[in-house]
C-alpha cells in the first residue's frame, strides 16, 4: 500500500504543479502579446509576481518525492531525459532571472530583452513536460538494467510532439483565464480577446492528443493500464473553458481550464500505473512502483513527514493566494 500511496502522492504534487505554474507559463507566453507597453508588461508580471517562486516549489516536492520514493524511476529518468531536463533548468533560470532582473534598470530594450528571455523561459518548460509525458506513456526503450538505449530522435516522436503541443496550448489558455481573473480595463478585454481566440485550436489539439493517447499507446490493450473516461472528462473540461470565455464567466473559465489540467495529468498516471517507466523494448523491463521503489521502512518515514508537512505547505499558499486575490489597478503598486 505504500507503494501505491507514494504513486498517488506523486501524481497530486504533478497536478498541484501543472495546475499552478500552468497559468504562470501561460502568462509568461501571452507577455508580448499582451503588454504593449513597458507599463502594460509591469501589470501583467505583477499578476504572477507573488506566486510564482511558490508556485516552482511544487516541482522541487515532486523532484524530492521520487528520488526518495522511486530512486531507480528517478535515475532512470534523468539519465534518459537528460537533455531534455538539461533544457528544463535552462528556462526555468530564465524566468527567474529575466522577472528580477528587467527592472534593475530603466532603459526599454534592457526590460525587451529580459521580456522575451522570459517568453522563451515560459514555453520551454511546459513544451518539454508534454513531450516527456506522452513518451512515459508511450513507452521508451530501456534495457534490462532501466539504462535508456535509445536517441534523441526516439523521443521526438508525433505522439510526443503532440502531446507537448498540447501542454503549451492548454498553458495558453489557463493563463488568459488567470489574466482575466487579475486584470481589469484594456488588459481584461485583450486577455478576454485572446482566450476566446486560442479556445478553439486548444480544444482542436486536445482532442486529437486524446485520440492519439487512445489508439497509438498501448494504453487500452494492457490490463490496468486503461484510464477509462478520465481524458475525455479532461476535454470535456477545455470545452467548457472555450464556453464560459464566450460567455464572460472569468472564474468559471480560469475553474474549467484548471479541471483540464488536473484530469489530464491524473489520465497520463493512470496510464502508466503500476508502471513508472514503460519499456517499449519488453514489458517485464519496465519499472513498477514496486521493483523501482525504496524499502518499506523509507516509505513509511516519508508518509510520516509527508502527512506533518504537506498540509502546512497547501494552507500557506492558500493563505497566499487569499492575500492577493484582488485584481490590479492603473493606481496600484507595481513590483516589477
Amino acid at each position: 500500500m505504500l507503494n501505491i500511496t507514494w504513486f498517488v502522492l506523486v501524481a497530486v504534487i504533478f497536478v498541484g504543479y501543472f495546475f499552478l505554474e500552468g497559468f504562470d507559463y501561460g502568462v509568461g507566453m501571452l507577455l508580448p502579446f499582451m503588454g504593449r507597453t513597458d507599463h502594460e508588461r509591469r501589470v501583467v508580471l505583477t499578476t504572477i509576481g507573488p506566486f510564482w517562486d511558490g508556485n516552482e516549489v511544487w516541482l522541487i516536492a515532486a523532484g524530492g518525492a521520487i528520488f526518495a520514493a522511486f530512486p531507480d524511476w528517478y535515475a532512470s529518468m534523468l539519465s534518459g531525459f537528460y537533455l531534455a531536463i538539461f533544457l528544463l533548468l535552462g528556462g526555468l533560470i530564465l524566468r527567474g532571472v529575466s522577472i528580477e532582473f528587467r527592472s534593475r534598470m530603466e532603459g526599454l530594450r534592457w526590460r525587451r530583452w529580459w521580456d522575451t528571455l522570459f517568453f522563451i523561459g515560459s514555453i520551454l518548460p511546459p513544451l518539454i513536460w508534454g513531450v516527456a509525458l506522452a513518451n512515459l506513456v508511450k513507452g521508451i526503450p530501456i534495457n534490462a538494467q532501466g539504462n535508456y538505449v535509445g536517441t534523441l530522435l526516439q523521443l521526438l516522436n508525433p505522439f510526443a510532439l503532440v502531446g507537448g503541443l498540447t501542454v503549451v496550448a492548454v498553458f495558453i489558455l489557463h493563463g488568459a483565464a488567470f489574466l482575466m481573473l487579475r486584470t481589469t480595463g484594456e488588459l481584461y478585454e485583450r486577455a478576454k480577446h485572446v482566450a476566446f481566440k486560442v479556445a478553439p485550436a486548444v480544444i482542436g489539439v486536445f482532442f486529437i492528443f486524446i485520440l492519439m493517447m487512445y489508439y497509438q499507446t498501448d494504453v487500452v490493450r494492457r490490463l490496468g493500464l486503461d484510464p477509462g473516461p478520465v481524458p475525455v472528462l479532461a476535454w470535456l473540461s477545455i470545452l467548457g473553458a472555450g464556453i464560459f470565455v464566450r460567455r464572460g464567466h472569468d472564474k468559471w473559465a480560469f475553474v474549467s481550464s484548471g479541471l483540464a489540467i488536473v484530469l489530464g495529468t491524473a489520465s497520463m498516471f493512470l496510464a502508466m500505473f503500476p508502471d513508472v517507466m514503460i519499456s517499449s523494448l519488453n514489458p517485464r523491463w519496465s519499472l513498477t512502483i514496486y521493483n523501482a521503489s525504496s524499502n518499506p521502512y523509507s516509505l513509511k518515514v516519508m508518509t510520516i513527514m509527508a502527512v506533518v508537512m504537506l498540509p502546512i505547505i497547501v494552507a500557506y499558499q492558500a493563505w497566499s493566494y487569499w492575500i492577493f486575490r484582488r485584481r490590479l489597478t492603473d493606481n496600484m503598486k507595481l513590483e516589477y
